[in-house]
């Protein structure tokens, strides 16, 4: 009796662990059939994106390249066809060559501009964000203020030209990157905001024990650390400032002082029929700021996120 119920237990003992395993990898693979379900719909969509993106910004892109290298008289026809001759380097030193060269001053300009402008926006809006977010005053609420109304009150034309005119930087370059550092500055300071707090006070307090001071705790300890969102900073507004076109239409006229957007007003005085040196010259515009976007595209989006997740 006793060995026939020793011999009989491990038979009756084995489906326990094998009912246990089909119950508990049932809802496994109910997980994994609603994922095998789920992305069709997910590879749908992402498909969209792509058509949509491509439509609306190569499907231009390439508009522009190839009525660039046409005819003046197929360009004119403004038709989205390969050109039938190649007159894609005659248009190029057409275009360098109009108006004395007003384009290679016009890049010189337009790079002053740029690095002046987003240097002056990068430091400022660095050392405010940073005292903003480590010091509370009575005054914080006041400068936050002001740095939203930055944001939301639009640029006042009249005014700004008649302050530009009273200090003497009324058309020069001087004049315009102030206009920029002025407008562009409130997005830079919370965008440096947001990531400061995500750096420890520990290390203020550290490199205040070991005798720096304010001015040497910023440059040394806080600054290379931020380096994402300067990045992020850097392109931003180094794309926003070289494609300007209305605060240099307003604050800086004339062909002395024009910036790259500003010479697609040559061609067009000259008639609306030389398309094809309207588009070449808006070609070589639009490789600048396309190149910054496609070296530093990741930069751009972890600096724009790095201040969303403190810690």
């Amino acid at each position: 009796m006793s060995g026939t119920a020793f011999a009989n237990s491990p038979a009756e003992s084995d489906p326990a662990p094998t009912t246990r395993t089909l119950t508990t990898s049932q809802p496994r693979g109910r997980k994994a059939g609603r994922a095998n379900r789920r992305r069709p719909g997910g590879v749908v969509v992402g498909l969209i994106a792509i058509a949509l993106s491509v439509v609306v910004f190569l499907v231009p892109f390439a508009f522009i390249f190839v009525t660039a290298g046409k005819t003046q008289g197929e360009a004119s026809r403004l038709e989205f066809t390969w050109p039938t001759q190649l007159a894609f380097v005659e248009n190029f030193f057409t275009v360098i060559q109009t108006g004395d060269f007003v384009l290679l001053r016009a890049f010189l300009n337009s790079t002053i501009l740029t690095v002046a402008s987003v240097s002056i926006m990068v430091v400022l809006a660095a050392m405010v964000g940073y005292v903003l977010q480590r010091r509370t005053s009575r005054w914080n609420p006041v400068v936050n203020s002001l740095v939203l109304a930055g944001l939301i009150i639009p640029p006042a034309v009249v005014p700004t030209i008649w302050v530009l005119q009273g200090t003497g930087m009324y058309r020069t370059l001087a004049g315009l990157i102030a206009v920029h550092v002025a407008f562009g500055l409130s997005f830079c300071i919370l965008l440096f905001r947001a990531f400061v707090a995500t750096i420890p006070r520990e290390l203020d307090e550290a490199a205040v024990l070991d005798g720096a001071g304010p001015l040497r705790l910023f440059f040394t300890v806080v600054f290379p650390l931020l380096r994402s969102v300067i990045v992020t900073v850097i392109v931003v507004q180094a794309v926003t400032v070289f494609n300007d076109f209305t605060y240099a239409l307003y604050f800086l006229p004339g062909n002395d002082n024009a910036t790259v957007q500003l010479t697609l007003y040559n061609f067009q005085s000259q008639g609306l029929n030389q398309w094809n040196l309207l588009f070449m010259d808006v070609l070589l515009i639009t490789i600048p700021p396309l190149i910054m976007y496609i070296f530093f595209n990741r930069q751009i989006v972890s600096g724009m996120t790095s201040g969303a997740i403190k810690g």
